[in-house]
């Protein structure tokens, strides 16, 4: 089980990690719904736009429900483990072609909005593209610099994710 310490009073004591975990039948209906709440809005989507990798999937299936044929991704490093992270995010190659969003209604989508900083980087940069940007995530934090204009829960847990909860594939395992 992993643990992580808190502060009680003067001592400090190894406490369970609170956990939210996300499954893949759950993931599912929580897609449609974010799909509904973003059809029944006065925002409709020309491009889906994927923060990846955590975005990749919701994006996907959100653009199917949403009938968007035309989908790009973001390559945005900041998380590199359990609560580890770099000063502060970093766009990674190959970018998308930013002339190609001039003047379109962009949905931006990510799996979760923690610190918000990833979000909010990719908010500004397709801003200034000239893209007109709503944001979408599974899940925001209270502690998010920026809030998701649509998101199915928020939780101030770590989430494990369906496409993350197992260890990367090698050869022979």
């Amino acid at each position: 089980m992993s643990r992580n310490w808190a502060a009680t009073g003067t001592a400090v004591e190894e406490v369970p990690l609170e956990r939210e975990v996300l499954g893949w039948l759950e993931f599912g209906d929580a897609s449609r719904q974010l799909a509904h709440s973003i059809a029944e809005s006065t925002f409709v989507p020309e491009i889906v736009v994927a923060i990846a990798r955590g975005g990749l999937l919701l994006a996907g299936s959100v653009a199917y429900a949403l009938g968007v044929k035309s989908c790009g991704s973001i390559n945005v490093e900041f998380y590199t483990g359990v609560d580890e992270r770099l000063a502060k995010p970093e766009i990674l190659p190959p970018l998308l072609d930013g002339a190609s969003l001039a003047g379109k209604r962009v949905l931006l989508v990510d799996d979760v909005s923690d610190s918000g900083h990833t979000l909010s980087l990719a908010v500004e940069l397709l801003r200034n593209l000239g893209a007109d940007v709503r944001s979408v995530t599974l899940y925001s934090k209270p502690r998010t610099i920026l809030a998701p204009d649509f998101c199915w829960r928020s939780t101030d847990r770590w989430i494990v994710f369906p496409w993350s909860a197992l260890p990367p594939v090698t050869e022979g395992h």
